[in-house]
């Protein structure tokens, strides 16, 4: 027992070792000829593992964005300081999963376990971004007396809309679409705050109201016994909550089901993500439940989400089409090893890693015997590029995508095929994922050598079995919705409103038929 305690205490030294060294490195200047070549690393990397860099900009562009950099380095700076000056070359290659990731702060375990009994300190209120500007949508706390419409004109010693202008460099949409970015900004700007800062215990909020400017100070507040109480308690989850993927914490479920009207006529499904979670089984009860009524209408409301499983949305697809299909194409690769490159081993932590070396030797030779050479070009046998067939209960009747610039990745992939087969009208706004496909899939994660930033670089170049409108923009819709994205107060749902409206004509002209 004391040779037991004895290596314990020596791992925690040696993990609170690492924390401090970790943060004292956060701090030092890098040398400006270092950073230079890191410069040069993540463009060698990117030109070894990224499928189609050259999607976007060209050669002769990206090679002068690279090369002008490293001629404005010119002195030492931290890995953070130069995070802020290489994402914005990154962004600029214009591929919307393909983002410099900075350097994180990192906390021992007795400041984690302080800041778990803490809320966060933004999330107290709720916010949104318009253009360059900050305003306050709900106040849950009433933190400071801050009204819903309120603007934050500063935080601490930083105008709002230098930060936005800021952050808006470190990443890009796919290609030239322009709906994506104003989504985007709304769920990192505190993320990408936090990363700058860190975690802050306060702030001071220059708020204006009515022409009327003041200064607020919000807190961190600690969470009460009750509630940290809940966060422990581990709730149990029916097998009808799993099915449609429920979040305990959020409370809320990724994926729901309803008919719309009484007569069962109009069936609605929303997907917040294509997480991949009980897919299966939620798809066949669903599908099952619109067959049993008879319904003649099916609206898929994709919006808001950001993507994920390739396997999900092949399986959706398979209650939706009307003949046999392909999904996507063959994803391409830069070379017949480059599924091999792939981080096993990345997030792992030295136990674990041992248990799973083991599978390693299969892991490469699997995805060697699973690439293939034909003209000059790399491809990667993906169980989602095979020939499939509708399922038995797949929908016969009319079909309603709902989009918008939050539809990403998986979610452009899947409304671009059905756009391109006629099988769906698209309702709503542009996508923010492009039509003609995506570089993602899996990553190889590399470790800049000297400002120790992460750069994960998409493998596989997937793009949907249609013929290619290389335009370079998102999926867009066959009838355009304003989604009303600057209006501060909840409003009707006029995408969902437009459909129905639809559904009510056609019926109309049925009927006088």
């Amino acid at each position: 027992m004391i040779r037991f305690l004895f290596v314990l205490l020596l791992v925690s030294l040696s993990a609170c070792q690492s924390v401090k060294k970790s943060n004292r490195f956060m701090a030092e200047k890098i040398p400006a000829e270092k950073l230079r070549a890191d410069v040069d690393f993540s463009y060698q990397k990117l030109k070894r593992y990224h499928p189609n860099l050259y999607w976007y900009v060209s050669k002769e562009d990206l090679d002068y964005k690279f090369d002008s950099l490293k001629t404005t380095i010119q002195k030492p700076l931290t890995p953070n300081e130069f995070y802020f000056v290489l994402a914005p070359v990154i962004a600029s290659i214009r591929e919307g999963h393909l983002r410099l990731r900075s350097y994180p702060k990192r906390y021992s375990k007795a400041e984690e376990k302080a800041l778990k009994k803490k809320n966060p300190l933004f999330a107290q209120m709720d916010y949104k971004v318009l253009g360059n500007r900050l305003f306050v949508t709900e106040n849950k706390y009433h933190i400071g007396n801050i009204l819903p419409g309120s603007e934050i004109l500063k935080i601490n010693e930083d105008y709002v809309a230098d930060l936005i202008e800021k952050y808006n460099r470190l990443y890009s949409s796919d290609g030239k679409n322009k709906t994506f970015q104003k989504y985007f900004i709304n769920l990192t700007f505190f993320n990408f705050y936090t990363l700058e800062k860190g975690y802050l215990d306060s702030a001071s909020l220059l708020v204006k109201k009515d022409n009327t400017i003041s200064n607020i100070k919000i807190i961190r507040t600690k969470k009460s016994d009750n509630d940290l109480k809940k966060e422990e308690e581990k709730p149990k989850i029916s097998e009808l909550q799993k099915v449609k993927d429920f979040n305990p914490k959020a409370n809320t479920y990724n994926r729901d089901f309803k008919f719309i009207n009484a007569d069962s006529s109009i069936a609605y499904i929303r997907i917040k993500s294509f997480s991949a979670n009980y897919a299966k089984k939620f798809y066949k009860t669903s599908f099952q439940k619109i067959k049993n009524a008879n319904s003649d209408y099916l609206i898929l409301d994709i919006r808001d989400n950001l993507g994920g499983s390739l396997s999900e949305i092949n399986t959706l697809y398979s209650y939706l089409a009307d003949k046999e299909f392909r999904l996507i194409k063959a994803p391409e690769m830069t070379s017949r090893t480059s599924g091999m490159s792939q981080n096993y081993f990345r997030g792992q932590n030295a136990f674990s890693a041992v248990l799973t070396a083991a599978g390693y030797p299969f892991f490469l030779v699997g995805n060697f015997f699973l690439s293939t050479k034909k003209e000059q070009h790399y491809y990667f046998r993906d169980f989602n590029s095979r020939l499939a067939k509708p399922q038995k209960n797949a929908f016969k009747g009319s079909l309603y995508v709902l989009v918008n610039g939050a539809s990403f990745s998986a979610s452009s992939i899947i409304a671009a095929k059905l756009k391109f087969e006629k099988r769906a009208l698209i309702i709503g706004e542009e996508t923010g994922g492009a039509n003609d496909g995506t570089v993602a899939g899996v990553n190889n994660t590399v470790t800049l050598p000297n400002s120790k930033l992460t750069l994960p670089i998409g493998l596989f170049l997937i793009r949907p079995n249609i013929t290619f409108e290389n335009k370079s923009r998102g999926v867009t819709p066959d009838f355009y919705v304003d989604p009303d994205f600057e209006n501060l107060k909840t409003s009707d749902d006029k995408t969902l409103k437009w459909v129905l409206d639809d559904i009510i004509f056609r019926n109309t002209v049925i009927k006088n038929n």
